[in-house]
């Protein structure tokens, strides 16, 4: 939500007077494909800045236990366990009795392929402009959504800066 003392900038609209040209609609197939893939990514989001936590508290401290997941990620235990569940039985986690988790291979490399979108975002939201920070925190979002023909377009206009 925009706080009330930010003024947002002016969005070219259809007169009220004048519906939308079914031109600018898209097909209904299109539609239906671009809401499914928005779906998917909200899905799959949360998984990915489950292992992304993971391996960065590996790496950190040597353990990722549940506890962790969940105060940083700002869940209840229960949700960590469940989705922790998820990426074990997706094959990108595992875990021994009493112990942390784990990634396996795929769930590292994972890790590290959501780690890289998340950075070209955030330098290409910096290059326009946008503080650190609220590049940093905006990424979080827009990096499980971006398709890798426009990450792809970031990474160039970022090479040509």
């Amino acid at each position: 939500m925009t706080p009330p003392d930010t003024k947002l900038p002016e969005v070219r609209q259809t007169p009220p007077d004048r519906p939308a040209a079914a031109a600018d609609m898209p097909a209904e197939g299109d539609q239906a494909a671009r809401h499914a893939s928005a779906r998917a990514g909200r899905a799959s989001a949360v998984l990915e800045d489950y292992v992304e936590l993971i391996d960065d508290l590996l790496s950190e401290d040597g353990e990722a236990r549940p506890t962790d997941l969940a105060r940083r990620l700002g869940v209840s235990h229960a949700t960590a366990i469940k989705s922790i569940s998820r990426l074990k039985s997706l094959g990108l986690a595992y875990s021994k009795p009493y112990r942390s988790v784990f990634l396996t291979e795929a769930g590292h490399a994972l890790a590290c392929k959501v780690r890289a979108r998340h950075r070209v975002v955030v330098d290409l939201l910096q290059a326009v402009g946008v503080p650190a920070e609220v590049a940093e925190r905006d990424a979080e979002g827009i990096e499980h959504h971006v398709s890798e023909e426009t990450l792809a377009a970031f990474a160039a206009f970022l090479r040509t800066r």
